[in-house]
């Protein structure tokens, strides 16, 4: 904390971390029946959905379920007509003639229990015409797999996606850097793999929840679980034919979203449906059932990876191609993929590079955005394949990756440079916490144990102009409040919002509220709450703003005192003069200005400041190359290493201590910088020991935590370390970049490469659980 307040960035007092939920800096809270007029029984919505991965619909009759006693609405898709989608707009609201996934939602019914919807969708009967489906991602490119949306040619899309008409590919990213087919004839070695990284879910404490209200007059309010209030209100407004000013979204504090609760998923059926009821606020709850299956899952990702080097270890080509599995829409996943092209070289230097990124349609659930957004899948391949070609040569994959890891200036696989990076020294910090290069005994005779590496890189995905804004106001006791339209998920960000006001402003960090919930009405806008953007975006705004109001609050003072604003400052609330040492408490002035000499009026009045933020550097790239001057805003950069142990025999993993070591820019609040690092890791942890959707001719078969397994406090590491690298981002508030997704990048990878240093075997791709590790030592020969 005594670096944080020495960069006169204030930080919570008197507890060893901040307070996640920022109660203290609160103003106010979603109360749901504060806001929906008095008797307006609430309505609960169930949705029907598609039983089939691949079918038209023939016939949908609602009749039935119309008829039923307390049935308010049943709609369907007839009723809304429009598309749906962030970067592709690929979907209706609900199915209108085809269903793509099971688990397509097709008809929406409003009722006055749970019970009596529950029963209404029983009564719906829908005749099918099954087509035939596609379930893999690579085969689902070829030119001779069925269509699963013969519409693509038509549907709208962002000027940086490039779906492909005719095919089931959305979007194909290319790179094209040097001349990657001549250079491998000049590589001492080469490496070629095949990796398969499975679908996994979100899966929250909380489930997608959503509740929506059609006034009279068509207003409509939407309150719910959300990562997007503002993305949500422009796309199902743009959906739904209707001006965004005439929607409304709250959300308040989200009980975990990972990527999940970003974009829109479930939320706009609430809105369809409560359309058809005007006046009666609709809930809709999605099952834990539904939550795995009918939400955003991560994309699955077939990728192939070649790469090769000089006797000296140099990094002189790479030819990469990704296969995503992006489901039955890819309305925000073709975004995925365009970020896996443009970071296909990982943190590496390469002067040749051949790169296709392929978002491809099949019948699995809708795949989209997920922490890490593509890095942890592509990611978990290629740092193996690091390792591998460094094993070649007989080098150290430690001084493999010192020789070829990104450094300021380097020159990245777009064609830009890179920015000041600390990756050198990410390296190092990891290595020696588990001392790279020490073999320690195992700890029972039928073990063994092993040590692992992996670096990464990730950039914000996000569009080039994606904006943040905030707002500053202060009230008569000189309390702060800041509007600010980012979400807290449990990350801290109405922390660090609050420690930037009071350190732009020059007021004690207790003195700052945060105004929650976000509103979309109130509120000022933010993108999304996403791409672990916030503290650098959305942190610009807040300084933009607090610095704002301390203009307005320093000329005032000037004024009125005949003094330059130069000659003043704000400490602790207080306005002080260097030159005439006079002073004034901010609640003395910030409301009611500060009077005129002789009575002869006042000066100033309500301070309001306002700032506001969007990147206007970031450039286009060339579609057929991928080159261009500047393809992202930033990257952060880090390396993780992990010592584990196997049980020769049953093929259970330990990890027994941890290490991660990160760029992130300044920390503006360390605490929550480490906290990040370390559930990161063991999130990271749980997708490379456990975690897959059993998915079988488009069913998940895996739909709850009896069978999907996710890590525990249990399975964490005993030792697990962090390590805070500053090298400062020049457009950040006080250097700063973020770190939310960052620490579950490298992790499937670390452990994967300690796998075989343990015991010499290597798999396709996760989860590595016991039983497949057992049965790969079985393969191998090294157990009987």
């Amino acid at each position: 904390m005594a670096e944080a307040q020495a960069q006169n960035i204030p930080s919570p007092v008197g507890e060893s971390k901040p307070r996640i939920d920022a109660r203290q800096k609160v103003t106010g809270s979603a109360v749901f029946a504060d806001d929906i007029p008095h008797g307006n029984a609430l309505l609960y919505a169930r949705i029907k959905r598609s039983s089939r991965p691949h079918a038209l619909i023939r016939r949908l009759d609602v009749n039935k379920a119309r008829a039923l006693p307390g049935v308010k609405a049943v709609v369907t898709g007839e009723d809304f007509p429009g598309y749906i989608g962030l970067y592709l707009q690929d979907r209706h609201i609900f199915c209108r003639d085809r269903v793509r996934y099971v688990g397509d939602p097709i008809a929406g019914v409003a009722a006055t229990s749970e019970e009596i919807a529950e029963k209404a969708l029983d009564l719906i009967e829908v005749e099918y015409e099954d087509l035939e489906p596609v379930f893999d991602p690579e085969s689902g490119a070829s030119d001779s797999s069925p269509l699963l949306h013969p519409e693509l040619g038509q549907y709208a899309a962002a000027n940086f996606i490039f779906p492909q008409a005719g095919t089931n590919i959305s979007n194909h990213f290319r790179i094209r850097k040097g001349d990657a087919d001549s250079a491998w004839d000049e590589c001492a070695a080469v490496i070629e793999r095949r990796y398969h990284v499975p679908h996994i879910q979100h899966v929250p404490i909380e489930p997608h929840v959503a509740a929506a209200q059609v006034d009279v007059t068509g207003e409509i309010t939407l309150w719910c679980s959300s990562q997007s209030p503002f993305a949500q209100r422009n796309l199902i407004a743009q959906a739904m034919g209707i001006p965004q000013s005439r929607m409304r979204v709250i959300a308040p504090f989200v009980g975990g979203g990972f990527g999940g609760k970003a974009g829109v998923s479930m939320e706009s059926l609430a809105v369809a449906i409560a359309s058809k009821v005007k006046g009666r606020p609709v809930k809709l709850l999605a099952t834990r059932e539904e939550e795995f299956v009918t939400t955003f899952v991560r994309q699955g990702l077939v990728a192939y990876f070649k790469m090769g080097c000089d006797s000296d270890g140099h990094l002189l080509a790479m030819e990469n191609r990704f296969y995503w599995d992006g489901g039955a829409y890819t309305e925000y996943g073709v975004n995925i993929t365009r970020a896996s092209g443009y970071s296909s070289s990982g943190p590496y230097e390469v002067p040749n590079v051949k790169a296709d990124a392929y978002c491809v349609y099949t019948n699995h659930p809708v795949g989209g955005p997920m922490r890490g957004f593509g890095m942890p899948e592509m990611h978990a391949g290629l740092e193996q394949c690091i390792d591998e070609l460094a094993q070649q040569i007989g080098m150290d994959a430690v001084e493999f990756r010192r020789i070829n890891c990104l450094k300021t200036g380097s020159i990245l696989v777009t064609g830009s440079q890179m920015h000041p990076t600390g990756l050198p020294q990410c390296i190092e910090k990891a290595a020696e916490a588990i001392e790279w290069g020490r073999k320690d005994p195992p700890s029972a005779p039928n073990k063994r144990r092993g040590k692992g590496l992996a670096l990464m890189w990730k950039a914000p995905a996000m569009p080039p102009n994606a904006g943040s804004s905030a707002w500053v106001e202060l009230s008569e006791d000189g309390m702060v409040n800041v509007g600010i339209g980012g979400q807290d998920l449990g990350q801290g960000v109405f922390t660090v919002a609050a420690q930037m006001a009071a350190g732009a402003l020059g007021v004690p960090y207790e003195s700052v509220r945060i105004a929650t919930p976000v509103d979309t009405r109130y509120s000022p806008y933010e993108w999304q709450t996403v791409a672990s953007r916030l503290t650098w975006s959305l942190g610009n705004a807040v300084v933009n703003a607090a610095s704002d109001a301390r203009r307005q609050i320093l000329d005032i003072v000037a004024e009125a005192w005949e003094e330059s604003p130069d000659d003043l400052d704000i400490v602790n609330g207080v306005v002080v003069s260097f030159r005439s040492e006079r002073e004034i408490a901010l609640k003395s002035l910030v409301i009611y200005g500060m009077p005129k000499p002789d009575d002869q009026g006042w000066r100033g009045g309500p301070i309001v400041g306002r700032g506001s933020f969007m990147p206007t550097y970031v450039t286009g790239l060339d579609p057929e190359t991928g080159q261009g001057a500047r393809a992202v805003v930033h990257y952060t950069t880090g390396a993780q290493a992990v010592e584990i142990e196997v049980d020769l025999e049953t093929g259970r993993i330990d990890v027994l201590r941890g290490a991660s070591a990160f760029d992130v820019g300044r920390a503006i609040n360390p605490e929550l910088v480490r906290a990040q690092m370390e559930g990161g890791f063991v999130q990271g942890m749980s997708s490379a020991l456990f975690e897959s959707l059993q998915l079988r001719d488009g069913v998940v078969r895996n739909p709850s935590f009896v069978d999907y397994r996710i890590a525990t406090s249990a399975d964490a590491p005993q030792e697990l370390q962090t390590f805070i690298i500053e090298v400062p981002q020049e457009d950040g508030p006080w250097g700063a970049r973020g770190i939310g997704e960052h620490s579950m990048v490298p992790t499937i990878a670390a452990i994967a490469n300690a796998i075989y240093d343990a015991v010499g075997i290597r798999l396709d791709g996760p989860p590595f659980t016991a039983e497949k590790v057992y049965l790969a030592m079985l393969d191998a020969g090294i157990v009987q």
